[in-house]
């Protein structure tokens, strides 16, 4: 290297690797006709502004940050969530659930409590205005007005929901929820030379950027789950990992064919994961099995529980745990169940199900 192309790389204090200073040697004498002492400023500015928003632990310990806003408390926070489930699981029926509590105040599925109303944006692009007006009418009672707070499109021209969102939100800034039902019929093809992950993930990452440019909105999004099953519930997302890699919030309805109740868990960012069990009233209405997402949590676990044992240990297991001292003795059990107890309390005692805290005294872990 020439002394002037090394003054030039110390000067802007560029690293001292062989084929950095090459890059910069080859720039200097085939592209510009810059002094050393100006090509240093110019490679100097740029990286201060390459470098610019780097910040510090220092600047991270004072800064104070607003905190997180949620739609629905505790379960539906601000930014994008992908609600996913097979067809006719009742995504919608929950969606418009959440929609009319926020637009109306009062309580969510049933139980969390919305602190104010607040608008919400329904885009229905699988329903018509009479289908909506009898879902919304099934849900509140005959005796309750729709909210006026609640607002829904029913179609979208191709190509711009993002753009419809935008525009709702720039009119409606203090949106709380907008829901888009179903991604599949906005989802737009892959460019030419675009993989089906760098669509899935330049969608998904249109829509997380509405929900970041508007603080307090919380963007859902339905989506039709994968055909095949899968031990991570967040493979469930049919398309490919780059839909779920941009969203904030992944939900997941879990409901059998025909079943009354159903499993939603939830992951993401801002979220704790959890599994809420949920049951349907009347085929249309969702509400949580608890009085709080605390007690959704444990009656989902109970229901794993019991699906993976017999009715018979469901039953032991249901009578430990009802007890005031969250324990029972053995020959207690016995009386109640049989002397075949005995064999249960074992085997569970093995699996862990159970906990032996004293002689003959069990309890199930918390």
């Amino acid at each position: 290297m020439s002394e002037q192309a090394e003054r030039i790389v110390t000067s802007a204090g560029i690293p001292a690797d062989p084929h950095t200073r090459l890059t910069v040697l080859e720039t200097h004498t085939s592209h510009t006709s810059h002094t050393v002492e100006e090509m240093a400023a110019i490679l100097r500015e740029e990286d201060d502004e390459l470098l610019a928003d780097v910040r510090d632990g220092t600047w991270l310990n004072k800064t104070e940050f607003a905190p997180i806003q949620w739609a629905v408390p505790g379960l539906v926070p601000e930014g994008l969530t992908i609600l996913v489930g097979p067809p006719k699981a009742g995504k919608s029926w929950l969606l418009a659930n959440l929609l009319l509590s926020v637009a109306a105040g009062g309580k969510s599925i049933g139980v969390l409590q919305i602190p104010e109303p607040k608008k919400v944006l329904y885009l229905a692009l699988e329903d018509g205005d009479r289908r909506m007006q009898s879902r919304c009418r099934t849900l509140l009672g005959a005796s309750e007005d729709i909210p006026e707070n609640f607002h829904y499109k029913t179609s979208v021209p191709p190509g711009k929901v993002v753009r419809v969102i935008e525009a709702w939100m720039r009119r409606h800034p203090d949106t709380s929820m907008v829901v888009l039902d179903t991604l599949g019929k906005v989802m737009p093809q892959a460019m030419q030379g675009e993989s089906s992950y760098q669509r899935d993930y330049r969608v998904g990452g249109d829509l997380k950027k509405v929900a970041d440019d508007n603080p307090g909105l919380a963007l859902i999004v339905i989506h039709h789950d994968r055909k095949a099953a899968s031990e991570d519930f967040v493979d469930s997302v049919s398309g490919t990992n780059g839909l779920a890699g941009s969203a904030d919030t992944i939900m997941v309805l879990a409901r059998k064919r025909k079943a009354t109740n159903a499993v939603l868990h939830v992951t993401g960012r801002d979220v704790p994961e959890e599994e809420y069990a949920l049951d349907l009233h009347d085929g249309v209405n969702w509400v949580l099995d608890g009085t709080d997402l605390m007690d959704a949590a444990a009656a989902a676990a109970r229901r794993q529980e019991s699906e993976t044992i017999s009715d018979k240990s469901a039953q032991i297991i249901d009578y430990i745990r009802s007890q005031p001292s969250g324990q029972a003795g053995a020959k207690e059990l016995a009386d109640k169940f049989g002397s075949g107890v005995y064999e249960y309390l074992r085997r569970h005692s093995d699996a862990g199900r159970i906990l032996k805290v004293g002689r003959g005294v069990y309890a199930v872990p918390s």
